[in-house]
């Protein structure tokens, strides 16, 4: 089914529509164009939990702008799929290396931030959005666990409630979706399952290229697959129960992004009980909202990059700190 103008009107296609409207808000900061370009009860979804109500974004929007005024948002990738004939949604990876004062020292912060949007008829309906906030603190030289500690994580709601959908490739948390690209995306998602969930670290060469790319949290970048299995063990070991879930998926292929890719929404959910990364144990359970965008080629994926904000997780983990939680490792 052929995608209406009326979803990306004035621009061209939805990759320039999103390019354009984000370069308008962030860079030209013409932050009363959210009023046009969001529905008043859009929901947005984050790392510290869920904002309802347009007010929120354009209350937002306006600080992130007055603390990182010369910000400049690159689009690195535009993951677009239909919902429909008048909405898509979107997988907006953005690369910024913005020039920041500190301590008198002029330090370029590299960061990125993948904002899933869906959009119906031109307007906002819904956003997921990850920002590598950690990325921030180590640049800046900043304790993340300081940092952690002046923010509140406020919890979910709406979709992020919910079960998770029975059947993603059919309809995800944003709507019934295209079936394109099945082959590409059973791999995608069989391979969250086998290797992140089942916890076959081994399989990890079944999937990938040996001369894979992970670009993550931190602004780090890890290569091949033992660098891969290593980075996926960090990130569960803290949660030794984690299980990932899968909310929503949508692909597409541009030469100009190197082929097809895959953008996948996850919800990390588990019980800090494990290694104690971020301070002591709580034995407290985490939703860590993340994206990772798969480039798939020759039906093998070639890099991935994943976003979430560990920050926002600390403050999750903060919030439910009550006593200390002790757990022995008898194995």
């Amino acid at each position: 089914m052929a995608l209406d103008p009326v979803a990306y009107e004035p621009y061209d296609d939805p990759d320039d529509f999103i390019r354009e409207v984000t370069d308008r808000i962030w860079v030209q900061r013409d932050v009363s164009y959210i009023v046009d370009n969001y529905e008043p009860d859009s929901i947005v979804h984050g790392g510290l939990g869920t904002v309802i109500g347009r007010d929120g974004v354009i209350e937002g929007s306006l600080m992130r702008i007055a603390g990182t005024p010369q910000h400049v948002g690159q689009a690195e990738d535009v993951v677009w799929e239909a919902r429909g004939d008048d909405a898509f949604l979107s997988s907006h990876l953005v690369f910024s290396a913005d020039e920041i004062l500190v301590d008198g020292v002029v330090k370029r912060i590299r960061k990125r931030t993948i904002a899933n949007c869906l959009y119906r008829r031109g307007r906002m309906v819904e956003e997921w959005v990850v920002r590598d906030e950690l990325a921030s603190c180590l640049q800046q030289g900043i304790d993340p666990a300081e940092a952690a500690r002046a923010q509140r994580f406020r919890g979910y709601e709406g979709s992020m409630t919910e079960q998770p959908p029975k059947d993603v490739l059919a309809a995800g948390d944003s709507g019934p979706r295209p079936d394109d690209f099945r082959p590409e995306c059973e791999t995608v998602l069989e391979f969250i399952e086998e290797v992140w969930n089942s916890r076959r670290y081994q399989k990890v060469t079944d999937y990938m290229h040996r001369d894979l790319f992970l670009h993550t949290v931190g602004d780090q970048t890890v290569v091949r697959p033992d660098g891969y299995q290593r980075d996926l063990l960090a990130l569960v070991a803290p949660f030794p129960d984690a299980r990932f879930e899968v909310r929503d998926v949508q692909t597409n292929f541009a030469e100009r992004y190197a082929g097809l890719r895959v953008a996948v929404t996850w919800v990390l959910r588990g019980t800090y009980r494990g290694t104690p990364a971020f301070g002591p144990l709580t034995g407290g359970e985490v939703e860590l909202l993340g994206v990772s965008q798969f480039l798939v080629q020759g039906g093998r994926i070639v890099k991935e990059v994943r976003v979430f904000d560990e920050i926002a997780l600390r403050a999750q983990i903060d919030a439910g700190r009550t006593e200390t939680f002790t757990d022995t490792n008898i194995y």
